[in-house]
């Protein structure tokens, strides 16, 4: 499978209902912000098309500095290829492993391609000057979160065009003091992407966005159509924002769901490295067999993961296991137990 979450083909294969199937391969919030069903909007105007009552929103969870602004998204992936699309850059570095979709992307726009192993020694690898430079923080599928600090300072001397992917850092305790927002009027070419779906537990609700030094928002908006957005998606999200208690309470939940998954793995014995995160996931690699042949063990008990051998770097070994609520917890490691 080359992204988590298709819970559709799975069912069908293995003969059940969707809603059947207990999905460890996308790493949603079990939780959703806000009560959907009691959402009221009126469908019937056209939503505003500079969305503002929105982006107020998105101003009040995520804070940007004056001279920065921000462009909403049909979701991440989108957000993704409309910016990469405007640069156009001849030369990619992509932090690997990495999110598929920055690969494919470049290799659309017919970009060159360099990957720098982050398990390795990375911040001593010398970068293309004038090249852009993409860094998932925290990473994926392994959950690691980074101190950019020195990076930055590597990028900035060699001139690059800088985006950091921050979908998964508002599931860290430190969200607040780990993100480069605050640094986009100190650094040029500086853009930081952001995916709502995944920490307001709504992943058919489809808001991104891209958040970078006014003029350069101002750019990237010329090649958008107007309404991007739906009008739920716009007042689901905004109420979801406005949800602090939600924020702080998942963060405290997501880290102690991951102690327990982490420990459910760590009991199996059918792991030879279960990889630290600070995410809403966590990376693992089999000792004796590979992820394939544990899938098909799990589809008795209806149980979707994520096989990871599509990550540059990794193989069939490597599966990631998304944070789920106690109870998949605990059905996951009772079948954990019978393999």
């Amino acid at each position: 499978m080359k992204h988590g979450g298709n819970i559709y083909n799975f069912a069908e294969r293995i003969g059940c209902r969707p809603d059947q199937v207990l999905d460890f391969s996308a790493n949603i919030n079990p939780v959703q912000a806000i009560e959907w069903r009691a959402l009221q909007f009126d469908p019937s105007p056209y939503a505003d098309p500079d969305y503002s009552t929105l982006k107020q929103a998105l101003r009040h969870r995520y804070p940007l500095p004056a001279s920065a602004d921000l462009d909403p998204f049909n979701g991440a992936s989108a957000a993704i290829f409309a910016l990469l699309r405007k640069l156009h850059p001849e030369e990619i570095v992509l932090y690997t492993p990495m999110y598929v979709e920055y690969a494919r992307i470049a290799r659309q726009l017919d970009c060159r391609i360099r990957c720098i192993d982050r398990f390795e020694h990375f911040k001593q690898t010398e970068i293309p000057p004038y090249s852009t430079v993409i860094f998932v923080n925290p990473a994926t599928p392994d959950g690691a979160l980074y101190d950019l600090q020195e990076l930055l300072a590597q990028w900035r001397a060699a001139r690059c065009t800088i985006l950091i992917d921050e979908s998964f850092l508002d599931f860290c305790p430190a969200a607040a003091t780990a993100s480069i927002a605050y640094r986009i009027d100190q650094i040029p070419n500086l853009y930081l992407i952001k995916s709502l779906s995944k920490f307001y537990g709504s992943a058919g609700v489809r808001i991104g966005f891209v958040a970078a030094e006014r003029t350069a928002i101002t750019n990237l908006k010329q090649l958008e159509p107007a309404w991007k957005l739906s009008s739920f998606d716009i007042a689901y999200m905004q109420q979801a924002l406005y949800n602090d208690a939600f924020a702080d309470n998942t963060r405290k939940q997501t880290t102690q769901l991951r102690e327990s998954l982490r420990q459910v793995l760590e009991d199996s014995n059918l792991f030879d490295r279960v990889y630290p995160s600070q995410a809403n996931f966590i990376l693992a690699r089999l000792a004796k067999i590979d992820g394939q042949a544990l899938q098909r063990h799990l589809e008795k008990a209806r149980i979707l993961i994520r096989v990871c051998d599509n990550f540059e770097g990794l193989d069939k070994r490597h599966v990631r296991f998304a944070v789920k609520d106690a109870e998949s917890i605990a059905r996951l490691a009772e079948c954990l137990q019978h393999v």
